[in-house]
Parts: C-alpha cells; sequence; structure tokens
C-alpha cells in the first residue's frame, strides 16, 4: 500500500500531513497492514527529522508559485511549475500511489495534476475558510474533500466535502503544565501570555510587544515566539528596553518553540496572541482564549477570514494590524483578565470548536481508498 502527501512548502501545509502520517502509522500498525509506504513530494523536505520519524520517504519536483499580482517572478514560476508537472508525472508514474493527500499550496500542483492524469484517487484538504486556488481546481476531481471550517464548505462540491477540522499532531495536542513554571522559570502566581507569529515570526507583532514590554512585564509573563530570523534582533532591543527592570525575567524570548516547549507553553498560557493561520486550530485544541491578529494582505485575504469566523465561534478576540498598538493590546488584555466570566466562555467556546480526531478520520478514509484501490 502506497500513500502520497503532498502540499505547499509552509508549516501550515506540511504539519498537518505529519499529523496524518501519525495516523496512518498507528492504523497500520493496529490493522496488520505491514506493506504501508508513505511518500512525501514538494519542492522541499521542509523537515527531514520530522519525515524520519514518521517514515516518509521525500520526493522532490520543482515547483513554480503563482501570484496574484504582476511579478516578473511568475514568469520564470510559470516555467518551474510546467517543469514540475512533467517531473511530478514522471515520479508519480514510478511511485504509482494508491491514494494522494493533498494540502494544497503551489508545491502541491505536481502530484495532483500526476494524480489527475494517471487517474489515482485525491482527498484534498483545506486549512482556511475560503480555499486556494489549488485546492478549488483539485476539487473537481479529488474523491473526498476535507475541510476545516464549516465556511469553506459553500465553495467546494456539497457532495464530497466533510467538515473533519485541521489534523493536529498528537505531540502538541494538548498543553502539559508538569514543570512548565520550571522550565520557563515563571511564577504560578503571575498570568502568562503566549505570542505566536508563525515559525518564523512576525515583524510587526515582534515590535509592538517590545514596545509594550514595560506595561505588560508589571502584570504578566511573557513567552514570546520571535521567529529565528528575528531572534537576535528581539533580544538586543528587549535587553535594552528592560535593563535594570527587576522584572525583567518575566519576559522570555524564544526563537522557535519545538513539541516540548510547546506542549509546556500551552500548559502554562492564559491567553495566546497569534496569527490567523493554521495555529488557531492549535490554540482551540489548547482551550486557550487568544487574540488573533491577522495578516493585512495575506493571499486571498484568508486571514482575515479565519480570524473573524473564528471570533464567531466565541474563543477569540481579533485586533486588525492597523488597530495593533502597544496600548490597544495592553488595555484589551487586561480588559480580558477582568472579566473571568468571559475567559471561562472563551475556554468552552475553544474546546467546542476544536476537532481532534481530524487527522485519524482522514487518515481512515485514505485507507480505504487505498484498499479499494489496490
Amino acid at each position: 500500500m502506497k500513500i502520497l502527501l503532498t502540499g505547499g512548502g509552509t508549516g501550515g501545509h506540511f504539519y498537518p500531513l505529519i499529523a496524518i502520517a501519525e495516523e496512518l502509522n498507528i492504523i497500520a500498525q493496529k490493522e496488520k497492514i505491514l506493506d504501508l509506504k508513505l511518500y512525501y513530494m514538494s519542492d522541499s523536505p521542509y523537515d527531514k527529522q520530522m519525515l524520519f520519524n514518521n517514515r516518509i520517504t521525500y520526493i522532490a519536483v520543482p515547483a513554480g508559485k503563482l501570484r496574484t499580482y504582476s511579478s516578473i517572478k511568475n514568469f520564470f514560476d510559470m516555467i518551474a511549475a510546467s517543469m514540475g508537472a512533467v517531473v511530478g508525472l514522471l515520479k508519480l508514474f514510478t511511485i504509482y500511489p494508491d491514494v494522494v493527500v493533498s494540502k494544497g499550496g503551489y508545491a502541491a500542483f505536481p502530484a495532483v495534476f500526476g494524480a489527475k492524469i494517471l487517474r489515482i484517487p485525491v482527498i484534498v484538504h483545506e486549512s482556511d475558510s475560503y480555499p486556494g486556488r489549488l485546492n478549488l481546481w483539485t476539487a473537481k476531481f479529488a474523491r473526498h474533500i476535507a475541510v476545516s471550517w464549516p465556511e469553506a464548505v459553500e465553495y467546494l462540491p456539497a457532495e464530497k466535502t466533510v467538515l473533519t477540522g485541521q489534523p493536529i499532531r498528537k505531540s502538541i495536542m494538548h498543553g502539559a503544565s508538569d514543570g512548565a513554571y520550571d522550565f520557563f522559570n515563571f511564577s504560578e502566581n503571575k498570568k502568562t501570555i503566549l505570542i505566536l507569529g508563525g515559525s518564523q515570526g512576525a515583524e510587526i507583532i515582534n515590535k509592538i510587544i517590545l514596545d509594550a514590554l514595560p506595561l505588560l512585564i508589571e502584570k504578566y509573563q511573557i513567552i514570546h515566539q520571535t521567529g529565528i530570523k528575528n531572534f537576535e534582533d528581539v533580544v538586543l532591543r528587549s535587553n535594552f528596553i528592560l535593563d535594570k527592570n527587576p522584572l525583567k525575567n518575566s519576559y522570555k524570548p524564544i526563537a522557535y518553540l519545538n513539541d516540548i516547549a510547546t506542549k509546556m507553553a500551552a500548559g502554562i498560557a492564559d491567553v495566546v496572541l497569534s496569527r490567523a493561520g493554521s495555529t488557531i486550530f492549535e490554540i482551540a485544541s489548547w482551550k486557550i482564549p487568544s487574540i488573533i491578529i491577522p495578516i493585512s494582505n495575506s493571499n486571498g485575504d484568508h486571514q482575515k477570514k479565519n480570524a473573524y469566523n473564528y471570533a464567531r465561534s466565541g474563543a477569540s478576540e481579533v485586533v486588525e494590524e492597523i488597530n495593533f498598538k502597544p496600548h490597544v493590546i495592553t488595555a484589551l488584555i487586561d480588559k480580558l483578565f477582568d472579566n473571568q466570566d468571559q475567559i471561562t466562555k472563551m475556554k468552552e467556546s475553544a474546546s467546542r470548536f476544536a476537532k481532534p480526531d481530524a487527522a485519524s478520520t482522514i487518515a481512515n478514509a485514505a485507507i480505504k481508498i487505498a484498499l479499494e484501490h489496490e
């Protein structure tokens, strides 16, 4: 049995596929499927260790990112996309998987194009409340379509679209507070704010949080994922801002939260500040109130749509970038913690929104199709 996973070159595409792969391996062990082989086709392996840990073979293909705006890069990316389609078709023919599971994104095009030509069944998963262009195209011939947001259903063929939620890796699905306060050198008697800007961080969020630091650490402890490329700059600036401040240990900048650090941060966080990508679903699985700051110019404006759709569930507040100022975010956090009834309701709403079985639902569908196709 061969199952090929594919998705664009971001963590929002890659890690949900890893969550599905985890479930595929669990099902194979439980059902005694001894010949399961997993593949990942993309223009980058993204996280080689994750692929190795889940026994996934990486298949490299060229891919071109076609932008919605005019750019000379579109010409070269069109060439890369065309090459990717040919290379992807040839490599897919060589492997000939029983099913392809696609997360969409430009790097998934070679695999889904090859699957269409070779009549290999495809399962699509869409993470955003408005589907991306590739997933809208793939949906026309896909066997099943899984979505994270109920709002996405109206844009896709209703007869084969299912609301599954977002696949989340087991290692970060739940927080763990045991040892977490010692891990971050924090006090159990002070509220904790977790700030997530995605794996690469977010310069706008970093800047505003640094400007607000003197006010925030008077009342709160802060775990701040800065992004690897921004870490040194944030450390230098925060050291300058908090120089001789007796509360400076209440601020903990971290370049990138690995699984253990993520689990511990989620275990003690009282509120999360985040972008409006796939991290929303991880926050919901942690049952933590959140403040969502969507990217203003995301492709298809999907981040704003995600943010407001999540806010309508009652689990979060939204602050748009234009309004994201030090005094605004400080006042909003104070307001939340001054209203414990609202905090309780937000936690309950997050719990209702979370769908912890998403990965296993998609994995079971893939196994079923693969068994039929063999």
